[in-house]
């Protein structure tokens, strides 16, 4: 069966980018913020370099900008001073200013546009964001420009090649608090009779008068993109750190910026940075060049966080950790933000993409990098290389595993294609596949030779071969040939072993999680470096790092008879298929307590085997036998993908349900132990991995319906509701508490939960009522909850009790097609401007499995417009079309499966 794809372009269109007559060098920008009226306006100047002779300069522009006057100034030009009449295009963003005479090629201009905005609520741009201040609401502002969005701010040239510096001078009212990417170099009150610059004065006596204003001057940036341009002003407190870098010598202020209500929560985030951003100077060796480092956590925000240059912004909950509660997962979820951004002060801000098509060469590097290889030096007990293995490589292999996936570099010429590459792709299969690389070649050289391409492209822009010629120069080895099909084509390998009489027979096709490649997707032959680990007849192990296949089949001499594996340490971005017999031999020699496999072979043999089982090139049994041989497991990483892949195999068969009561009666056996052993209390001085073994057994159990699990979870939420003390909700614990809450309970827990949401002073408590909520079962709640997403909720909390709750629950996972549908103009408007969209479509439609859901889904969507999330769309139906057939396929394998399981245990 083929599924519709997505048409990837081959090439930018011209259509898409601004001429290249002009080029800016130097931007003022001015403007007023009032968080009052909630308006903000100002005027910028572009210094401009007039590359051809041109009488029209165009560049990017926003329809929410009301624009005023726009001049020209020419010094070469004896008139030298031109209004110009504007244009606008709102499909592309851009307006063209018509001036009356030609500027000369090789000349130098200047063009001043005043302008007008109201701060909208649209989490792109610059835009607002309430919170409760002592109960009464009050805003703030800040910006959100990646992609595109400098543009609704002020005109600008909004592409990532068009590097500027900017002097920002910021106007607002005298009792908030302004930032931007610089320190300030001035900020006083305005006074008339203090006689500022001319334009300023001018700009200034068209503001209320009424109003105390004050103007902060920041320094002038280096050289950068508009999208990473940044300022904010509101009611801000901060918390601040001061390090001493170890190239310069320097002393840089660290300041992390939220509203006073959560200031407290915002230390942990301040410490990550103080201890990463040196050990990147190191790496890099490359001074960090800026003169502080800021991070301002959001109430609303489009994104998880952003890299803008001096001053990260993101979500509160990627930056807030209660001192009072140590929740470990909260503490890792702001680490792995922080370090992942301030890597990009480097990659993406020093050294940035030319175009979109690259733009894995911030993400995938900012993950590798951030969440890897420095994080796992500041954490060495976060077992950070595992989890790599567990997360990115997990959610890289799954969505790759797609026909509807798409290259790491694919062109972006379409706005709306832009937004739609941020995914698991860019980021984390670009990661995995460095990873694969840097391992291939050695860290130290591969570290090496991404110094050389920084090196060779500061304050530039760079395209993929820039970065394969550092690493090249680095290590001596054509890394352009090693690693072109990795970027450029779609998929990846399965790794096929079959064992001869002199060693194993190695052969690669593509794969794909909805069964054997058809021959037209079949055609790539990626270098694999196959990482063959050995024991000898001494016990020693020895690793094959060298070996590569770089052809479609080959055999390698090795002693089958000894223990063996390829893969070793799931760095490799492949998935790997032994005959039942040799996977046996491994599951069991991973079982031991000294065994040669790692920690990371482990989970990779886990998703291998159970990706493998879904797209039927072995049998879902063989999965659920791996899990019963590991029952003794130990290490939480491992239970944590057994849950996760239990959850996918549950959820598939829910509406089956002799399947769905085996599945769970088998989850009991497997994670009810854990927790009679473990108990439901965090004793201080607990290791990280027994929190998070015991934060998973409960899950587990919970999933697998253990009555007395779910009797205790939910004693926990009742003694909450009857004092309003959460002492007895381990943050650890406090998604499965609520879980087990609106689960198993009714209205009261149902308000509680929902009030719990609204609680923007406790980020972590909100993010988990909001999963957890919608697992509620009664008709009626499940009404009053969409009719709360569709009219209260904040926007990036509408698509977060979609994606969790709703479409994991049996009960409300087929309303939300309808929930959609039906709302599909409201939603369109509402999120017209952010990515919120594209995840919508993929909560509403993603968890869907049968041939209905399928021709109602394609059905709906073949009138609509659907360029802004036309990959979800693809990835969604594609996903309805490979359960269909796993269901079938899997559905006998698995009940016979279990019903000689329940056999085996009544023995």
């Amino acid at each position: 069966m083929s599924s519709k794809l997505p048409e990837f372009p081959a090439s930018p269109a011209d259509k898409y980018r601004l001429p290249t007559d002009v080029k800016p060098s130097h931007y003022n920008l001015t403007f007023y913020t009032d968080l009052k009226s909630l308006q903000f306006g100002g005027f910028v100047t572009i210094e401009l370099d007039i590359l051809r002779d041109t009488s029209a300069i165009i560049l990017n522009c926003s329809d929410d900008l009301d624009l005023k006057n726009a001049s020209v100034h020419c010094a070469s030009l004896e008139a030298n001073q031109f209004q110009s009449a504007q244009i606008a295009d709102k499909e592309l963003g851009r307006v063209t200013l018509n001036i009356s005479a030609a500027l000369p090629a090789g000349s130098k201009a200047q063009l001043k546009i005043h302008y007008n905005a109201p701060l909208r609520g649209s989490m792109n741009g610059y835009y607002k964001s309430a919170w409760k201040n002592e109960g009464q609401t009050e805003y703030y502002a800040l910006t959100h420009f990646q992609p595109i969005d400098a543009r609704a701010a002020f005109p600008c040239f909004d592409e990532p090649a068009l590097k500027a510096t900017f002097a920002i001078t910021m106007v607002s009212r005298s009792d908030t608090v302004n930032l931007s990417n610089m320190p300030a170099t001035s900020e006083e009150s305005y006074d008339p009779s203090s006689s500022p610059d001319a334009d300023l004065a001018s700009f200034v006596s068209t503001l209320a008068k009424d109003i105390q204003w004050k103007i902060t001057k920041f320094q002038v940036t280096p050289p950068m993109s508009s999208y990473l341009v940044a300022f904010a002003n509101g009611s801000f407190s901060y918390l601040e750190k001061k390090v001493v870098m170890p190239l310069s010598g320097r002393t840089i202020p660290l300041r992390v910026y939220a509203t006073p209500d959560i200031i407290h929560q915002m230390e942990f985030s301040l410490d990550v940075t103080a201890k990463v951003l040196p050990l990147y100077e190191t790496i890099f060796n490359i001074e960090y060049p800026l003169p502080k480092l800021d991070t301002l956590a959001a109430n609303d925000f489009d994104m998880g966080a952003m890299e803008n240059w001096g001053l990260i912004t993101g979500r509160t909950s990627a930056f807030s950790v209660d001192p009072a509660k140590a929740d470990i997962s909260a503490r890792k979820r702001v680490a792995q933000t922080q370090s992942h951004e301030v890597a990009h002060m480097w990659f993406g801000n020093i050294t940035t993409m030319e175009w979109w098509d690259y733009l894995y060469l911030n993400e995938g590097f900012a993950s590798l990098m951030g969440e890897a290889i420095v994080l796992g030096e500041v954490f060495p007990e976060w077992e950070v290389n595992a989890f790599f293995v567990a997360y990115h490589s997990n959610r890289a292999l799954g969505l790759d595993a797609k026909r509807s996936s798409h290259p790491i570099e694919v062109a972006c010429p379409d706005p709306n294609f832009i937004n739609q590459i941020f995914d698991g792709l860019s980021y984390s299969k670009a990661a995995c596949v460095l990873r694969m690389l840097s391992d291939y070649v050695g860290e130290e050289r591969f570290l090496k030779g991404v110094s050389l391409y920084l090196k060779n492209h500061l304050y530039g822009t760079s395209v993929t071969n820039d970065l394969w010629d550092g690493i090249a120069a680095a290590t001596g080895q054509d890394i352009r040939r090693l690693m072109d099909n990795w970027v450029t084509k779609i998929g990846f390998p399965l790794i096929t072993v079959t064992e001869t009489s002199s060693g194993i027979h190695v052969r690669q096709d593509r794969f794909l999680n909805s069964g054997a490649p058809d021959a037209e997707d079949n055609e790539t032959i990626w270098n694999v470096p196959l990482g063959i680990l050995t024991v000898d007849k001494n016990g020693q192990v020895h690793m094959d790092k060298a070996a590569l296949l770089e052809d479609r089949e080959r055999s390698f001499a090795i002693d089958t008879s000894m223990t063996f594996k390829l893969n070793s340490g799931s760095l490799g971005v492949y998935r790997v298929r032994y005959t039942p017999e040799r996977l046996s031999k491994i599951a069991v020699e991973a079982a031991k307590e000294d065994s040669v496999f790692s920690l990371s072979d482990r989970i990779g043999l886990l998703y291998d085997v159970a990706e493998l089982s879904k797209a039927g090139l072995t049998q879902l049994s063989s999965f659920l036998t791996l899990i019963d041989i590991w029952r003794n497991e130990t290490n939480y990483l491992v239970w944590s993908g057994v849950l996760t892949k239990m959850g996918t195999v549950l959820r598939i068969f829910d509406h089956h349900a002799n399947i769905d009561d085996g599945l769970r009666a088998f989850l009991r056996t497997l994670f009810a132990p854990l927790v009679q052993r473990l108990g439901f209390d965090f004793p201080a001085g607990e290791s990280v991995d027994v929190v998070q073994l015991r934060k998973t057994a409960i899950a587990g159990a919970l999933s697998g319906r253990d009555e007395s699990v779910i009797q205790a979870l939910r004693a926990r939420f009742a003694d909450f509701m009857k004092t309003g003390d959460d002492t007895g909700i381990p943050a650890d614990i406090r998604a499965s508490i609520f879980m087990a809450a609106a689960r198993f309970g009714g209205r009261e827990e149902f308000e509680a939960l929902l009030k719990i949401t609204e609680n923007l002073a406790n980020p972590g408590a909100k993010s988990a009522a909001i999963a957890a909520v919608g697992f509620i079962q009664d008709s009626d709640l499940i009404d009053e909850l969409l009719s709360y997403i569709l009219t209260k909720a904040r926007d990036q909390d509408a698509v977060s009790f979609c994606y969790n709750g709703l479409a994991s629950n049996p009960v409300t996972r087929q309303r939300l097609p309808a929930f959609f549908k039906d709302n599909y103009d409201a939603f369109s408007k509402r999120f017209a401007t952010n990515s919120m969209l594209k995840y919508l479509v993929e909560a509403c439609f993603g968890e869907l499995s049968t041939q209905k859901d399928y021709d109602e889904t394609e059905e709906f969507f073949k009138d609509k417009d659907t360029t802004r999330y036309s990959m979800a769309l693809a990835q969604a139906l594609e996903t309805i079309r490979t359960r269909i057939v796993y269901i079938e396929r899997s559905r006998d394998d698995l009940s016979d499966w279990l019903s000689k399981w329940e056999e085996r245990s009544k023995l």
